[in-house]
């Protein structure tokens, strides 16, 4: 995913700020955002609403079709850009003021908002200030809360990661779910984990990875699917459940930390084990298949017998025609616990909306139990309230998706947050290419201790010289 464009901090106005953020960002572009639908949003009860995935798109517009029938003054537009396309945009469009009202925001984008002061915190209107934060899942009112005290985002949805296996592949190999139901996972020699994702390795003679006369360099079937080194900087879609259930936690707090503890060895000796998969012949080479794909491609195709991927996945997935698709909680750690990295997006207000009360009122409906059951009926996500969730497991059941694997750590609470922080542009720029040479080069994981430092310079410096993001 394309990191935001590095924003400065504040000291001049808003606009005037994110000028300086996107001012590589080449003219065709700004202009275009003149043409965007947001270009009418002082239009009097227009209400634009961007989001950037087209699987969420028909139960949104649903939504607004229902939210329409209760507020007729109203007229809510949706708008839907690729993730690649959706910050860059979305940023000029704050420039040229002809950006969205509401919009779908990321909890590694909304910190340099918050500084920027281009979000309205949610207590500035009565509709969204009447929300309960309890009627949400625990923790997602957290992570939309910024070190202000002031909530930034009507939580919309939450996930966590698991395995997606293919059920034929499995059957072959002589395993039954119940193997991936009790595995663990150690940096030392991977554990029962790594004994089943050797043996669902078949290389192009028919042998397995636990087999005599395996042949590494020509693999047919890699037991577990890769594609990319960060999996979202933080490892979340791949190598993040086994780093947590190690010890390691990658800032110094939960939320809002100012120290990265990318130096840590309990972190070292995961990813050194994790990319060392591959060589074993157990897990693809880098840039063996186009990381763009995704793994979910190496699933449906047969290159790999089972991926670690996360929950906004699970229709993908469930759209698999050619086997049946069995998914499994990630493996038990050294500590003690099959944890999963928990995140959840949020629906947030543009502090210069043109129309205040209506966008309050649609992210306060975004947020209701009409909505967010409509949603969760549709089986693309997790909704984030509590009362949605079933609805949505329930989908994925009818689906042929088991659901369980994904909220189970949520229910035992052993899951970790992504990483909310600021400068989440800037880390992943210092981060990703570290650990693409750890997959693709093969150095030893230490070498983030040197990345650590530069990291955590970003926020000494931000702590001595307020002004030393300015442009």
């Amino acid at each position: 995913m394309a990191p935001v464009p590095f924003l400065p901090r504040p000291g001049r106005s808003a606009r005037a700020r994110l000028a300086l953020a996107v001012s590589a960002v080449p003219l065709l572009v700004l202009t275009g955002c003149g043409t965007e639908p947001g270009a009418d949003a002082a239009q009097s009860g227009v209400i634009d609403y961007w989001l950037w995935d087209t699987n969420q798109l028909p139960a949104y517009q649903q939504c607004a079709e229902m939210f329409e029938a209760e507020h007729p003054d109203q007229d809510v537009r949706i708008t839907q850009i690729g993730w690649d396309d959706y910050w860059t945009k979305l940023t000029a469009g704050f420039i040229a003021g002809t950006g969205p009202d509401v919009f779908t925001n990321h909890v590694s984008k909304y910190p340099q908002f918050v500084e920027l002061d281009v979000l309205a915190p949610l207590d500035e209107f009565e509709a969204t200030a009447a929300l309960d934060p309890d009627d949400y899942q625990d923790g997602l009112t957290d992570l939309w809360t910024g070190p202000d005290g002031r909530q930034y985002g009507v939580p919309k949805d939450w996930d966590t990661v698991a395995l997606f296996y293919n059920e034929d592949l499995l059957h072959e190999a002589g395993l039954a779910p119940a193997d991936l139901g009790a595995w663990t996972w150690n940096p030392e020699n991977g554990g029962s984990f790594e004994d089943v994702v050797a043996h669902l390795t078949v290389d192009e003679n028919g042998v397995r990875g636990d087999e005599p006369g395996f042949d590494k360099d020509n693999v047919a079937v890699y037991g577990l699917g890769l594609s990319e080194a960060g999996g979202s900087t933080a490892g979340q879609g791949q190598w993040s459940a086994f780093a947590a259930s190690n010890g390691w936690r990658i800032t110094d707090e939960p939320l809002w930390g100012d120290r990265y503890n990318v130096d840590d060895p309990a972190l070292h000796e995961t990813l050194d084990w994790y990319f060392g998969l591959a060589d074993k012949g157990f897990v693809p080479p880098y840039g063996q298949f186009n990381a763009a794909e995704g793994v979910n491609a190496q699933l449906a195709s047969g290159s790999a017998a089972m991926v670690a991927d996360g929950a906004w996945m699970i229709g993908t997935y469930a759209a698999v025609e050619e086997f049946p698709v069995g998914t499994a909680r990630t493996p038990e750690g050294p500590d003690g616990t099959a944890t999963s990295m928990m995140n959840g997006l949020a629906d947030s207000i543009v502090a210069d909306t043109d129309n205040p009360q209506g966008a309050a009122q649609w992210a306060a409906y975004l947020g209701s139990a009409a909505c967010q059951q409509e949603v969760g009926r549709a089986g693309v996500v997790f909704p984030a309230r509590k009362d949605a969730t079933p609805l949505a497991a329930e989908a994925y059941r009818e689906k042929g998706i088991d659901p369980a694997p994904f909220t189970a750590p949520v229910e035992e609470g052993n899951t970790v947050y992504f990483p909310v922080t600021k400068f989440g542009a800037d880390v992943s720029a210092l981060l990703a290419p570290a650990l693409e040479d750890i997959y693709a080069n093969r150095v030893p994981a230490a070498v983030l201790t040197e990345t650590n430092e530069a990291i955590n310079v970003l926020f000494e410096t931000d702590e001595t010289d307020p002004d030393s993001q300015d442009g």
